[in-house]
């Protein structure tokens, strides 16, 4: 069979470049960056993926050079890019042009690998490091004004592209890989994608045999998935359906979820409500005491917290049961991204940490290591699970359900004490940086910061608000501009702008807040209006192009309140995403609707902002 080889050097990206290579019909296997040459040696190409690493920094991760010699196609993709140029004689350096997010670049069609593209491309561009001496050999094929994108080697068949064709934001990247696969590479076969659900069925019967499984269910599509494929495989009486209400869901959700999960076949099936057991409790995890979720700031501990208790409720419930996770088994949706986001050392050797999931925590790690955790969909992305889900038969209300995260509003309701303010130097050249662009906003920076993902590492930067047009601005402009501030600025990492005025006005400063009922209950309502706006179709009958959208509790205003953040966008995979376009993406006056009424209902909210960041450089989700 024809088989094609990522080598994975640790990039957020690796299994997306999976997927799209099997969709695109070729069988794929994900190897480690160390893999011998002698492995390699019986694959038809290979790819080379991103990865948060410098080529020339000292403990680089160690590879195999003999790889290229194997006489097999290679493709070199961001981090593997450099990897080739830098093994082949060339020069990498840093920061000779740091570039996050879509962005144009110039192609050369007579390129095998550019064959049949325009001689300008949209594509994602996520690095920090650039070539700046090509190897002898290579030619460029790609470029964004004096830097090189892209690297040719016809004799050798080997290319290399600084930018990610895997991801949805490079416009024509299923054609780029479609180029390699099938005309550099010239492989034949077809590879059928579906095969993946018959094969896990066959895995969790093997897996638990006669065994009890204790299944997770947030009522999202992921679990819901992992709940049918159960039950598909196994007897009614094996298998524990839990839902666990933690006081951080959306508005009525836990009554819609359980009323779903009941049409799913779970004959055994419970709804916990543990909200003052998610606020209230302090924990020792991994040996580190911590303070109750209701005392907490930092995002990575209100993760790990939401995670560790999840289990808690779990291992309670499941006792009551008479069950125990030495003998039964946890089921949990876990995604792929939720892996490599985690930093899971089974996924990679190599990739950083963003953000930990609920899913995947110390202890959870701990008993799947004991082999006691089913993870149907672990090796799949957003994207796929809703196939899977329609191709299980399962209602359309649940295949295309908008994403919830495990810690619920937990992790949009941004945490500090009262009258922080913004590092002077920080506005001080963020002001410096808006002179010297034409148009009429302004901007500054807010005193808070949220999690991002840049060059395949997690950054926690600053919030830059801008305002000048209210509802009435130019969202192309606005984009651009939103675009260039983190690339020129690098402590920002996600830029929202100000709707319901012209201007922030006076200083602003944060206030106090945490976790708790009185937070949770502001931010519910509040988001309950955003997606009730954004989520209208387009057209009567028509399809939301939203892949997700919600609402941020910001403790930040120069007036003593909160704000709300609206948060809308497009994407396939989560991986990358596109912030949503007003009147493209979603009904051109949902913003004014919602400014309307969170200001009519909701007097504790003084500033409504709109985050117009892509992903890079911000996650998805502010924490």
């Amino acid at each position: 069979m024809e088989k094609l080889a990522i080598v994975d050097c640790g990039g957020q990206y690796t299994k997306v470049i999976d997927r799209k290579i099997r969709e695109a019909g070729v069988y794929t296997d994900i190897l480690p960056m160390g893999v011998a040459a002698e492995k390699l040696a019986p694959y038809n190409a290979i790819i080379l993926s991103g990865g948060p690493a410098s080529v020339w920094e000292s403990g680089a991760p160690a590879y195999d050079g003999r790889i290229f010699d194997l006489g097999i196609p290679i493709l070199g993709i961001c981090y593997g890019m450099q990897m080739l140029v830098d093994h082949f004689g060339g020069t990498v350096a840093p920061e000779v042009k740091t570039e996050y997010g879509q962005i144009e670049i110039d192609v050369d069609p007579t390129c095998p690998l550019f064959k049949g593209l325009s001689k300008r491309e949209k594509v994602l561009m996520s690095h920090g490091d650039a070539v700046s001496v090509l190897p002898a050999g290579f030619r460029q094929v790609a470029s964004t004004g004096t830097v090189c994108a892209g690297v040719w080697n016809a004799e050798k068949k080997i290319a290399g592209v600084q930018f990610h064709p895997e991801v949805d934001p490079t416009v024509h990247g299923v054609e780029i890989l479609t180029n390699f696969v099938r005309g550099i590479c010239g492989l034949k076969e077809v590879y059928a994608l579906e095969d993946r659900i018959e094969t896990s069925i066959r895995a969790i019967r093997e897996k638990v045999g006669d065994g009890k499984v204790v299944v997770l269910v947030s009522g999202g599509v992921d679990s819901a998935v992992t709940a049918a494929l159960l039950v598909r495989a196994l007897k009614p009486e094996q298998v524990y359906g839990i839902h666990i209400d933690h006081g951080m869901m959306r508005k009525n959700e836990s009554d819609l979820i359980c009323a779903n999960l009941a049409e799913l076949g779970l004959t055994q099936m419970q709804r916990i409500n543990a909200e003052d057991a998610f606020f209230n409790t302090p924990l020792v995890i991994d040996g580190e005491q911590y303070a109750p979720l209701c005392e907490t700031c930092e995002p990575e501990k209100k993760r790990a917290i939401i995670g560790h208790m999840f289990f808690v409720v779990t291992e309670e419930a499941a006792k009551k049961l008479n069950l125990d996770f030495d003998h039964a088994f946890l089921g949990q949706g876990t995604l792929r991204p939720d892996l490599i986001e985690s930093g899971n050392p089974d996924v990679s050797g190599y990739a950083k940490k963003i953000k930990t999931h609920h899913n995947d925590v110390g202890i959870i790690r701990a008993l799947r290591d004991k082999g006691h955790v089913i993870e149907t969909n672990w090796d799949w992305h957003k994207d796929e699970v809703r196939q899977v889900a329609r191709m299980l038969g399962l209602d359309e209300a649940i295949a295309s359900r908008q994403p919830f995260p495990g810690p619920g509003l937990g992790v949009r309701i941004l945490c500090t004490d009262a009258d922080k303010t913004a590092d002077p130097e920080k506005e001080a050249l963020l002001q410096g940086y808006m002179k010297t662009l034409p148009g009429a906003y302004t901007a500054t920076v807010a005193p808070v910061q949220s999690v991002g993902v840049q060059g395949d590492h997690r950054s926690y930067r600053s919030l830059a608000i801008l305002a000048g047009h209210g509802l009435n601005t130019n969202w192309d402009e606005l984009f651009e501009l939103a675009k260039s501030i983190p690339n020129n600025l690098n402590f920002i990492n996600r830029t929202a702008y100000l709707l319901n005025r012209d201007e922030v006005g006076g200083e602003l400063k944060s206030v106090r807040s945490r976790v708790c009922h009185e937070e949770a209950d502001l931010l519910r309502e509040a988001d309950s209006i955003v997606t009730d706006e954004i989520l209208r179709p387009m057209t009567p009958g028509g399809k939301c192009r939203i892949a997700q959208c919600f609402a941020v509790l910001l403790p930040v205003s120069d007036k003593g309140k909160f704000s709300i953040a609206v948060r809308a966008v497009v994407t396939n995979d989560f991986m990358t995403a596109q912030s949503a376009v007003p009147g493209v993406d979603f009904p051109a006056d949902a913003l004014s609707h919602i400014v309307r009424r969170i200001e009519a209902a909701l007097p504790d909210v003084d500033m409504i902002l709109y985050d117009v960041t892509g992903k890079p450089p911000a996650t998805v989700e502010w924490e």
